[in-house]
């Protein structure tokens, strides 16, 4: 098994209309500790990356504020569920939620019948990011997004495509794959990375779009042929594997990845904001945790909450994009 894999497993208005984070210096805005134990709801099963994450969180947050902090998976929807829960929790700073672009940006424009809004959410910070990997089957003898391109528009619905279900995060990578490109391949969903993964293997499907983990490891043996990685810069587990926006000039925007952030109910006070912020930066500046993002494939990113805010903002209204030019509609299940 790869070592890579092996190490990430281990990671298992006027002076009256002036906000407090505004009269208040930012020192004194940190100052606010938990008076009882601390939720960190996780959207997701256990074992996953906003797993992993959430859990790290509440490891650091534990030492650092010196009160129980116990994480909660509440999977199910998509990950809706458990962030419907975290919006009607009381906003004090003692129920968090470890978020990602499924529930966070993704369900606003393809659920119908979701039950919160962005404005239920104060986002806090992202924590880290990682790419999508595109690979191909190797008897394909595609061996460049390039190459693909090329091969589609004289082959046009010859290939197929896998993906970890629809409205995912890779699902929607390829969707917009095509869109750019105005090419076409059928799309074919699996119930969760692992399946979608067995069809590339076994060459039941030709392309594969996946994150970056469980493909990496099939690309650096040789038995997928990694195209491209889909954020704006290179994987440092992969440095030779070249981004899709380095593939062709109507590419040259293109940046997708799945990221695992922290969010609170709306409404909670400014200090309890700044102090939980921090720590986040606290966190990801601890080198044990960069060592650990770092066998995950991922990059730390720390933002204000309001950089955070705008980031999210800007993942909605590109995903909503893509899922309205897909036509894609469904329901909470």
């Amino acid at each position: 098994m790869p070592k890579t894999l092996l190490s990430r497993r281990r990671v298992l208005t006027g002076a009256a209309g002036l906000s407090a984070a505004a009269i208040l210096p930012r020192s004194s805005l940190a100052d606010w500790k938990p008076t009882e134990n601390v939720r960190l709801v996780v959207p997701a099963a256990a074992g996953g990356s906003t797993d992993v994450m959430g859990r790290l969180l509440a490891a650091h947050l534990q030492t650092a504020w010196g009160q129980s902090a116990v994480v909660e998976n509440r999977s199910g929807g998509g990950g809706t569920i458990g962030t419907a829960e975290v919006v009607r929790a009381k906003p004090d700073g003692h129920t968090i939620l470890i978020g990602n672009p499924g529930p966070n940006a993704i369900a606003y424009s393809i659920f119908k019948n979701l039950t919160y809004k962005p404005d239920q959410l104060q986002p806090v910070s992202n924590m880290i990011r990682i790419p999508n990997i595109v690979s191909a089957h190797p008897k394909t003898g595609i061996k460049s997004v390039a190459e693909l391109i090329a091969y589609l528009k004289a082959n046009p619905d010859k290939l197929s495509y896998a993906s970890s279900g629809v409205g995912q995060s890779p699902h929607l990578t390829g969707a917009w794959f095509l869109q750019l490109t105005g090419l076409k391949m059928t799309h074919i969903p699996f119930r969760g990375a692992g399946p979608a993964l067995q069809a590339a293997l076994a060459g039941d499907i030709q392309i594969l779009f996946d994150n970056l983990y469980p493909s990496l490891p099939q690309v650096q043996n040789g038995t997928l042929t990694g195209l491209c990685v889909t954020t704006t810069e290179r994987s440092d587990l992969a440095p030779n594997l070249p981004t899709m926006r380095e593939s062709a000039p109507e590419l040259a925007n293109f940046d997708v990845s799945s990221w695992f952030a922290v969010f609170l109910p709306k409404g909670v006070p400014a200090g309890v904001l700044e102090a939980l912020n921090l720590q986040v930066k606290a966190m990801l500046e601890r080198d044990d945790i960069k060592k650990n993002i770092a066998a995950m494939g991922a990059r730390a990113d720390y933002g204000t909450p309001q950089q955070f805010a705008d980031f999210v903002d800007a993942e909605t209204k590109k995903f909503a994009g893509i899922i309205q030019k897909e036509g894609l509609q469904m329901d909470v299940q």
